[in-house]
């Protein structure tokens, strides 16, 4: 790969939400075995490899995940506050992906290293799923609501586990979307 192509992939990587998801189209398994080793090769600090995915790929499950998250949100917002509308897409989002991934952290058992770095290891791993995406056309989006941040008893949680978000994946009619970055020079001191 020229480094024209990793650029250009870098750059067309995008958020792409599941209201432009094709709805029922399938993503194989092995498609999604692939993200997820791809997943497994990022950068981490002693090589703890504090990722843990749990994949929502059959129908039925990305329906539970959806109850799941509707009920949360029900249960957790103040009766006049509940929007009916955010409900209907809390159910109806999961079941509109293709596949969705809960994006785990396992620490170090030992805790020898400080929690941000294992959990820049999994936005690596995370990162590397998204590049995946991108370069087979397929759409993704990270989703951090507070359902699944509290998910601990729904996901099955072990001690030292903790969920990061929700990783959407699935296949988008959707144009290109250009991308929007401020220029790099002022974000940047050289010395």
């Amino acid at each position: 790969m020229t480094l024209q192509e990793i650029t250009r992939l870098i750059q067309q990587r995008r958020s792409v939400f599941p209201a432009v998801y094709i709805p029922g189209k399938t993503i194989e398994r092995d498609l999604l075995e692939q993200v997820l080793e791809n997943a497994n090769w990022a950068p981490n600090h002693k090589l703890t490899q504090p990722w843990r995915f749990q994949v929502f790929h059959s129908e039925e499950s990305r329906r539970e995940l959806g109850q799941y998250l509707g009920d949360f949100y029900q249960n957790n917002t103040e009766k006049g506050q509940i929007s009916e509308v955010k409900y209907q897409k809390m159910l109806e989002n999961p079941v509109r992906a293709g596949a969705v991934i809960a994006i785990i952290m396992q620490r170090e058992a030992a805790e020898s290293l400080p929690e941000f770095e294992e959990i820049a290891a999994v936005a690596m791993a995370v990162q590397n799923m998204w590049l995946t995406c991108a370069a087979v056309g397929l759409g993704a989006y990270w989703s951090s609501p507070s359902a699944i941040l509290k998910a601990d008893a729904f996901l099955g949680l072990e001690p030292g586990q903790r969920c990061l978000g929700l990783f959407y994946m699935g296949w988008s009619a959707a144009p290109e979307i250009p991308g929007k970055r401020d220029d790099i020079g002022p974000k940047v001191t050289w010395r």
